[in-house]
């Protein structure tokens, strides 16, 4: 795997582009920097890596919009040190991006595919997050818990239970919620028994869906 200065001018132009876009957190610009997406994409995709575009990675799955990525993260507000849980790692680039930020990540992918590939390239880039995990992202990942952050990388027909008992007070659940478009949804938790709930915007995901028995 090669990361080249032609590779490494291109990001420094998303991260421009990006910020251009909105995104405003430093350390968010800077993962997105940094991060090679080339890495985690097919070779056929390699020169349209650093657009902002969504492409596919196998088994139904897309890679997200770097916009995406970077907004979700930014929603997210962590600090370095920070424990977030990530629901579909996918490709491993969203992972990457947040053990880049210095978070405390564990990752959960339903597809075996996925879940083998990640375990190969991540800890090959010193990106290993603290856990993948296999299994069923609606059920999080309890043994962990609590999190500072939730990531959800799919959308959701609605926000699952086990996941909001799963934050720290004070923590973030940021998750696409709906059918065919979604409402990025952020859910922080006040106390144990209560939630502020706040939208920002229109997107597109797969469908999350829970793991075959």
């Amino acid at each position: 795997m090669l990361d080249t200065h032609k590779h490494q001018g291109k990001r420094r132009l998303l991260a421009q582009t990006l910020a251009e876009k909105g995104i405003v957190d430093k350390r968010v610009l800077s993962a997105m920097e940094q991060v090679p997406r080339h890495f985690f994409l097919d070779s056929s995709f390699e020169e349209h890596a650093y657009q902002d575009k969504a492409f596919p990675i196998g088994c139904d799955q897309t890679i997200s919009h770097p916009y995406t990525v970077a907004f979700q993260t930014q929603l997210l507000g962590l600090s370095p040190g920070d424990k977030v849980l990530e629901i579909g790692t996918g490709s491993g680039y969203q992972t990457a991006v947040l053990v880049h930020m210095k978070l405390q990540v564990y990752s959960i992918e339903r597809q075996s595919i996925l879940f083998k590939k990640a375990q190969l390239i991540l800890p090959k880039m010193r990106l290993a997050p603290k856990k993948i995990i296999f299994g069923d992202g609606f059920l999080g990942y309890p043994e962990a818990a609590p999190y500072q952050g939730i990531i959800v990388t799919a959308g959701a027909p609605d926000v699952p239970k086990t996941l909001m008992a799963q934050l720290a007070i004070g923590g973030k659940l940021v998750i696409p919620v709906g059918e065919g478009t979604q409402e990025m949804t952020v859910l922080t938790r006040v106390d144990e028994k209560s939630f502020e709930r706040e939208t920002h915007g229109q997107f597109a995901f797969v469908p999350m869906l829970a793991q075959k028995k």
